[in-house]
């Protein structure tokens, strides 16, 4: 997974005077929790974009004046609820073999043989939980939906990884393919059973206008 550099200083005061003359000098107020202390820092707001404003998920390089470094991801985030600026971050720090839980974006490939027959392709759950250690974290879970025909799903238990724990129940659906009005069989052995049910409608229609 990769990984971005966020370069910032120690806050002496965390009082709400000191938070707003941060806020007000373009700088975004955070405490960093996991280790033996939380650590109060601060970075400018322009050092976050490609952390924050992105679909991907990234882990955390914090960088302190101090000397000191930190790994950590991301934990919570408060916007204003007009202008959306940042206004505090928590971070949570990261150890090489303490497990951590993230949520993790799902990313599908192919062209469903469903969708190409009609069906409704329907992607509930675009993010999953899963724990793992900060090594095994992927950028992103792949999910192949190629031979997914209508009626068909991928579920919890289908992107199943030794080095991953995911917090949904196996038969969760992640992604899956909806019959729609304009569905048609995706199926050649039942497409012929389909022509031969019509033939064998037409020759008893036939032979029921015959008697009659």
């Amino acid at each position: 997974m990769k990984s971005i550099t966020i370069k910032g200083s120690k806050r002496e005061s965390v009082g709400k005077v000191a938070t707003k003359a941060l806020r007000n000098a373009g700088k975004v107020p955070c405490v960093l929790y996991g280790g033996e202390q939380p650590v109060h820092f601060s970075a400018d707001e322009v050092s976050f974009k490609n952390l924050v404003y992105t679909p991907s998920v990234h882990t955390a390089v914090i960088e302190l004046e101090s000397g000191e470094s930190f790994d950590a991801i991301l934990q919570d985030i408060q916007f204003h609820p007009v202008s959306d600026k940042i206004l505090h971050i928590d971070f949570y720090q990261l150890f090489a073999g303490k497990l951590v839980t993230m949520t993790i974006p799902v990313k599908l490939s192919g062209s469903s043989k469903g969708v190409l027959n009609g069906g409704r392709l329907l992607f509930t759950n675009r993010k999953l939980s899963v724990r793992a250690l900060p090594k095994d974290f992927p950028d992103f879970i792949a999910v192949d939906i190629t031979e997914l025909k209508i009626g068909d799903n991928v579920s919890i238990a289908d992107v199943h990884d030794e080095k991953l724990e995911f917090l949904h129940p196996d038969n969760m659906a992640v992604v899956r393919v909806a019959m729609a009005r304009t569905a048609v069989a995706v199926d050649e052995e039942e497409e012929g059973e389909g022509e031969e049910g019509a033939e064998e409608g037409a020759e008893a229609s036939t032979e029921e206008t015959a008697a009659e």
